[in-house]
Parts: C-alpha cells; structure tokens; sequence
C-alpha cells in the first residue's frame, strides 16, 4: 500500500486566469492504494457523498488509465468538491503520486502533472493544470503549454468557503469570451505584480495584483454575498481578495498577523448575507507527499 497527503490549492488568483495557482496548507486528502486487477474506489470524508465511485466518472479512475495502474484506491476527502479549492485536482494529484510510486513508474512530479490533468478532464471536460500543478510541486505555480514554473513562496492566505453551489462547468460559462485592450493591459500588469510578489513573498504585493477586471467580476455574480465579504476583508487588513478558482470560496492575502481578523471579517459578512460559511487561516504550502510507501 501507498499514502500520500495532496494539498487544496487556489487556481487563477484573480489575475492568472487558467495559469497561476498555490498550494495551500490545508486543507487536504489522504488517499491510498492498493494493487488490483481492476480499479475500485472507495470515498469517506467531507462530502464524499456526492462523489461517484464508478471509475469511469472519478478523476482517479483516469489518472490510474492514464498510467496503466490499476488499484483500489481509498480516498479520505478533506477538500469538499465543488469547493473552489481543488477538491478534484487534491485527489488527481495524490492519485497520480501513489500510483507512479506503487508500480514504480518512475515519472517526475513535472511529468505527472499533464497526467493528473487527465482526472481534472473528468470534472471540467477540459485537462486544466492550474489547479494540479500546484497540487503535485507545491507553491506558486504558473503552468502554461510550454511546462511548469514553480516559486517557492511563504504568503499568508485565509480561504473562506460559502455553502453555496457553484459548478467548475457553470463558472466556465460565464467567462467573457472577449474583452477591452485596456482591460487586457490591465490584467497582465496586475498579473505581473502578483508573480513578482511571489517571488518576493510579499503578500502587499501578490494583493495588489489580484485584481482584474474580465473574470472575476463575472464569477463573483455567482456567489451571493460576494462583494460585501470582499470590502469587509479589505476594511480588515487584506492586500487583495478574489475569487478561489471557479468558486464559490473567497481567497484573501494578508500579513499573518491579520488572518484571524480577516478570516472573522469575512464570516461575519457571508452570515449578514445569510449564508453559512466556513474560513481556514492557510498559507501557500507544500505539494503531494508520500506519507507511507
């Protein structure tokens, strides 16, 4: 049998739409395997209940095709599908990690990544790195056609994720398919300020450059209470707020000193929205680790 831990993580950081992504301290799967003639899957954890155990409709189940590796695969969920925070990239990637390991498939974190990509296919209909990457390397990530680039960065985050249903195929949808050429400066300016805050680890910095004006504001319709959360996570010391993936979780950056403030200002505007809510005081983390070979 293989363990392995694979982190949540937050894709596109307002700016970095379908390229940048972090991984997150928490919080994540625990998924093991097991040799088979054929693969099984078996689910606990949060939300579990809603996940298919069918192989050919779970993102496992076409990353253990992808590698020729059948299993009986046990995922243990700590990120809640249709999160906003990774939730099938987490199980992907661990997927990926203890298979390569468990048949001894001698693959690179980089090589895995467009294989666990294959899982997020499942989910998405499209095989989208920017939440796997960070998933298996860890940090900040931006992952385009030509391959992978990591940072190693340290920036305080608080993810704060709404009972509220938003489908990684709905948000898709409501993406503007076109847009101004100031609208387009602007984002890759901001894009360019979050990568160099990155690199500097500096959370004023990576705030500031989350900001756009072409995806987020049409994902954030989507969430109801959005925008008062994000004036009262600013009001509470957070650099930059946006959108975590394709919703419905709010993503914040702040100084560490400031994540309990932010994370209460945050659950105090979503419960004036009627809305339950849930935060972690998070951090850019490390990426899938083998807990037991």
């Amino acid at each position: 049998m293989v363990t392995v831990r694979a982190p949540a993580t937050s894709a596109n950081l307002g700016s970095g739409f379908d390229v940048f992504g972090v991984a997150l301290d928490r919080p994540a799967d625990i998924v093991h395997v097991e040799r088979a003639d054929r693969t099984t899957i078996e689910l606990t954890g949060v939300g579990s209940q809603y996940i298919p155990t069918d192989p050919d409709r779970n993102v496992v189940g076409a990353v253990a095709e992808a590698l020729d590796a059948p299993a009986h695969i046990r995922i243990d969920k700590g990120v809640r599908p249709s999160s906003g925070l990774g939730s099938s990239a987490a199980s992907s990637a661990a997927a990926a990690v203890a298979l390569n390991e468990l048949y001894d498939r001698g693959l690179s974190r980089e090589e895995l990544v467009p294989v666990a990509a294959e899982g997020e296919a499942v989910v998405s209909g499209e095989a989208h790195a920017d939440n796997v990457a960070p998933a298996l390397l860890g940090g900040f990530t931006v992952a385009t056609d030509e391959g992978v680039t990591t940072v190693d960065a340290d920036i305080p985050l608080v993810a704060c994720l709404p009972e509220i249903a938003v489908s990684t195929r709905d948000a898709r949808r409501v993406v503007p398919t076109d847009a101004s050429i100031e609208d387009m400066v602007h984002t890759v300016g901001r894009a360019a300020t979050l990568a160099v805050g990155m690199c500097r680890r500096d959370a004023d910095l990576v705030g500031a450059g989350m900001d756009d004006r072409v995806v987020t504001p049409a994902r954030a319709e989507l969430i109801n209470g959005y925008h008062e959360v994000r004036e009262a996570a600013l009001d509470a010391g957070a650099s930059g707020v946006t959108v975590s993936g394709a919703g419905p979780s709010v993503l914040g950056v702040c100084q560490a000193a400031d994540r309990t403030r932010v994370a209460g200002a945050m659950l105090e505007a979503f419960d004036e929205a009627e809305v339950n809510a849930r935060a972690y005081k998070t951090r850019v983390g490390r990426g899938t680790e083998v807990l037991e070979p």
